[in-house]
């Protein structure tokens, strides 16, 4: 069986993919700069929620940078790149225009909800690059080879990063003050659940077989202490 089929339609094969993790960056960067041109050089009925979600655009992409770059060892392939830059455009300027007033004619004052919707966006973001950059360091010892990683926030959750995006994603639609946007939290969501964690876990037991069993049998898969 291929790796492409254990793991979700995601080759985790090594492979430092400069090329393609550069287009996909490349990409990625014009996204926001664009999101940043409509909120501010565009007139809208919330202007101040318009860069603040510009902002976060911004925030998403410095990381998304740093995940390709530092984190991200596996191939990533063209198709992918251009699937997932595509995903980004939707959600980016769909959250952008949402929170702008496309749909409405006056703008909506901030409030505590924004506060929370803050609040998830900055603990999303620490969830999943937190993670990330721990189980890199940990990786990165000699005694670390061959061995996997079940330490530091992976240790509420198997798939903590991906709880993360959950959080993240839902605070950035809460900012939107339209329900719409939150078609996006749950889309990935269902993936997460469906496609990708039913294919990375197969991987993770095929690579480290009786170790992982031990630590999916006493740890949460994706929301820590839940499920």
């Amino acid at each position: 069986m291929s790796s492409t089929e254990t793991t979700g339609g995601v080759d985790r094969a090594h492979d430092r993919s400069f090329g393609p993790k550069l287009i996909f960056a490349v990409l990625h960067g014009g996204i926001v700069g664009l999101c940043l041109w409509l909120a501010f050089a565009l007139e809208w009925a919330d202007p101040a929620r318009a860069k603040l979600l510009a902002g976060c655009a911004v925030l998403y992409f410095l990381r998304h940078l740093i995940t390709l770059f530092a984190l991200l060892k596996r191939k990533v392939d063209l198709l992918e790149a251009l699937a997932l830059s595509a995903f980004m455009a939707v959600f980016e300027i769909g959250f952008l225009l949402l929170g702008a007033g496309i749909l409405r004619d006056t703008a909506v004052p901030f409030g505590g909800m924004d506060m929370l919707a803050l609040g998830l966006i900055a603990l999303g973001s620490y969830l999943n690059t937190g993670s990330e950059l721990q189980r890199r360091i940990w990786k990165k010892r000699p005694e670390s080879k061959g061995r996997c990683y079940t330490g530091g926030l992976f240790k509420y959750s198997i798939h903590i990063n991906y709880f993360g995006d959950m959080v993240l994603f839902t605070g950035w639609a809460l900012l939107t003050t339209s329900w719409l946007a939150f078609a996006i939290p749950l889309f990935m969501t269902v993936g997460f659940i469906f496609v990708h964690i039913p294919g990375l876990d197969a991987y993770l037991f095929q690579r480290y077989g009786a170790e992982f069993d031990a630590y999916a049998a006493k740890t949460a898969k994706l929301i820590p202490f839940v499920y």
